[in-house]
């Protein structure tokens, strides 16, 4: 049985195999009937649920900012995405990477291990996600040479320095894609008196969300209720809208990026300048980020090739280089 490596996101989870790559990318949303405690739908089929289901259904999301709130849920969730991605009829159980964020607690690390064991897997490894996200964008993290790495997922962002194989200086923060939605429907409320769904948020968010002035303004019509009459409203919205409703959170990503930039070691940080700064996960490619990232900390923002996917890339890979714990990250250098 091929290794498996798991992106566990709060918004996504993906799943790569080696030989094949990503094979599975679906949110991570469980419909469940709370009547018979029954798993409904899982995945893309729970997500088309939410805001839109019966009183005795509920789409719930397992996962929050990085980590495990329901074990029992999140257990299930991996099990079908496992027994989807493998085929059903496993005749060996396979070896699983999966990802946390550099700050989760031992308790929440042996959680999502503990999980993922119940899920089916031989043998768990943990990797934190900058590592995973250095490996899947490419970075040769086992050289003597400092590499920089944002990942903005669905609930957390990761900012990193990372050097032969380890991470030098890290910082998380419970600031991420979710947060901008979040944002977005609390600015709709305030400024225009509408009530908007989260997945109405993320169209806006994708679409014409901005970290940075756009250079020619777009719009997206929006329908939502509104709050006075109760009434179903649509409304045009632009992107400078977008920009304001999401400031405090980007300005949050901004200062973690300068906080572990001060405290990085000079000749790391020279190697930063020199490299420039990795952005990986969905929240990197909001417009304009990478250009605010430059232009407060002087230094070029680089969008990885296959941002969304980096972490599960680097998770399936870090298996075939670490295996059994028994070869160190110098040796996956020789290896490459």
């Amino acid at each position: 049985m091929a290794d498996i490596g798991i992106d566990l996101g709060t918004a996504t989870i993906l799943v790569y195999i080696k030989g094949q790559g990503i094979v599975l990318s679906e949110p991570s949303v469980v419909a469940i009937n709370k009547n018979t405690n029954q798993i409904v739908a899982v995945g893309s089929e729970a997500r088309s649920m939410i805001g839109r289901t019966p009183g005795n259904i509920v789409a719930i999301r397992p996962l929050r900012e990085g980590v495990i709130s329901d074990y029992n849920i999140t257990e299930k969730m991996l099990k079908y995405f496992i027994s989807k991605a493998v085929g059903r009829h496993m005749f060996r159980m396979p070896r699983i990477a999966v990802c946390v964020p550099s700050s989760v607690t031992e308790v929440e690390r042996k959680a999502v291990e503990d999980a993922t064991k119940q899920a089916g897997a031989r043998q768990v490894f943990i990797i934190e996600e900058p590592i995973a996200a250095a490996i899947g964008a490419g970075i040769d993290i086992a050289r003597a040479c400092g590499s920089m790495v944002v990942d903005i997922g669905g609930g957390t962002t990761d900012v990193a320095v990372i050097s032969l194989g380890g991470t030098v200086v890290s910082t998380s923060l419970k600031v991420a894609g979710d947060n901008f939605d979040e944002a977005i429907v609390r600015y709709m409320r305030k400024k225009h008196n509408i009530l908007i769904g989260e997945r109405t948020a993320e169209d806006l968010k994708i679409n014409i969300g901005t970290a940075y002035e756009r250079a020619a303004p777009v719009t997206l019509d929006v329908r939502g209720r509104n709050l006075i009459t109760g009434l179903p409203r649509v409304i045009t919205v632009s992107s400078d809208e977008m920009q304001e409703a999401l400031n405090e959170n980007v300005t949050s990503i901004i200062e973690a990026v300068h906080m572990v930039l001060e405290r990085t070691p000079p000749e790391l940080a020279s190697d930063i300048s020199d490299r420039g700064i990795v952005m990986t996960g969905g929240g990197s490619l909001l417009n304009g980020l990478d250009k605010l990232i430059k232009e407060k900390t002087g230094i070029n923002a680089i969008i990885a090739e296959e941002a969304i996917s980096c972490v599960a890339i680097g998770t399936g890979k870090y298996i075939e280089f670490v295996s059994m714990g028994k070869m160190d990250m110098r040796e996956m250098r020789s290896r490459n």
